[in-house]
């Protein structure tokens, strides 16, 4: 059973996902996740606190992300745009919770998504040899990740096998057409 601290943290998460920025009151994460107000305030003083513990789970699983991305023997891009789908993994629901503060402005949210942009983007270069091919795969993987996030309904608008392979094989035709470039 996961910890009240990470119950919070989840429940936090869960409301933002669901409701949004503004029903995520502390009132509500401590409903939501079966504690007492003085619980919840015992693990997050604030609303700031849970920001910044939603943050440092983010950052926490991209760098896991980035981990699997630089080693997967299929290439960093073609990984990159093969996970590049809503699979509500644990990333998944940080990633979207996260978005959900940044839609509103949150500097702190904005950020974190800046900081995971950035190393994201450092991974794809650093194994692609160019910041313009790097670039282009980081914004068809994140188009079809917002895509598949924030659209698809019921499996509606997700990737075949066969458009998926298709994606990959453009991947690697962008890969090979400008080694070294800018």
């Amino acid at each position: 059973m996961a910890s009240s601290k990470e119950r919070i943290l989840d429940s936090f998460e869960n409301i933002l996902i669901r409701d949004g920025e503004r029903a995520a009151t502390m009132e509500a994460v401590a409903a939501a996740a079966d504690v007492s107000k003085g619980g919840l305030l015992y693990h997050f003083p604030s609303k700031e606190a849970l920001v910044d513990a939603l943050g440092e789970r983010l950052l926490s699983l991209s760098a896991r992300d980035r981990g699997l991305m630089t080693a997967d023997p299929d290439g960093a891009a073609r990984y990159y745009v093969r996970t590049s789908v809503y699979e509500d993994s644990a990333l998944d629901r940080a990633l979207v919770a996260m978005a959900r503060l940044a839609q509103q402005g949150h500097p702190k949210a904005q950020q974190n998504f800046a900081q995971i942009q950035a190393l994201w983007l450092a991974a794809l270069e650093a194994a692609l040899g160019s910041h313009t091919v790097a670039r282009a795969v980081k914004l068809m993987g994140d188009g079809l990740y917002y895509e598949a996030a924030f659209f698809a309904v019921s499996g509606a608008n997700q990737q075949g096998a066969d458009e998926m392979e298709q994606l990959l094989e453009l991947v690697d035709l962008l890969q090979s057409s400008d080694r070294g470039g800018a």
